[in-house]
């Protein structure tokens, strides 16, 4: 069992999910239940995933939870999309929520390779997946 708060993909995406609660919030209140919502559930999917997987046993789980994750990630990419065309995020919030989004993704999909070769037993080197030394 591996501790989350050691993934920096993880910390990064916790502060995407924080950094989206305050923009959201200002969306109009039909949207409350409506775009808002889901982009909240999807953001805070993706660290929701990190942390499950590395709560189940070995790295071929905690590569399928960041799969998972990543499919959380492509959902808010395109979600931010849909908010900025409908004028409810401000395009320079976009930029930079986006950005971070693509940012998580990258690294999950490095570190779902490097949790796939190191599973089947190939020494790898450090691909800069995100993972802190202890």
């Amino acid at each position: 069992m591996k501790d989350f708060r050691n993934l920096k993909v993880w910390e990064k995406a916790h502060q995407l999910a924080l950094a989206l609660y305050p923009v959201t919030a200002s969306f109009p209140r039909q949207e409350a239940y409506g775009l808002a919502s889901q982009i909240r559930r999807a953001a805070s999917s993706i660290p929701s995933n990190i942390a499950e997987g590395c709560g189940r046993e070995g790295d071929p789980e905690l590569a399928r939870f960041c799969i998972i994750a990543r499919g959380s990630a492509t959902e808010l990419e395109y979600q931010l999309l849909l908010a900025r065309d409908l004028k409810l995020i401000q395009p320079k919030d976009y930029e930079k929520l986006s950005a971070q989004t693509v940012e998580i993704k990258r690294m999950l999909t490095v570190l779902v390779q490097k949790l796939t070769l190191t599973a089947r037993g190939s020494p790898i080197p450090n691909l800069g997946c995100g993972l802190r030394p202890r």
